[in-house]
């Protein structure tokens, strides 16, 4: 596992974290509905979900 301090939100136990992932985002796949997230660096996709990341921010 490769540790990346920058980029992981602080979490808090109650269900949501206090902060945004940097360097993230997460975009709607058209066919299926469900939100991915690309890597920046690459733009390969990631990771696809059936709810919305926890603080990822949304591209349009």
């Amino acid at each position: 596992m490769i540790h990346l301090p920058f980029c992981v939100a602080k979490r808090t136990n109650k269900g949501y974290r206090v902060g945004q992932v940097r360097n993230r985002s997460q975009l709607e796949n058209h066919k299926t509905g469900q939100p991915i997230k690309p890597d920046t660096r690459t733009g390969r996709f990631m990771d696809a979900s059936d709810k919305p990341f926890k603080g990822v921010r949304k591209e349009k």
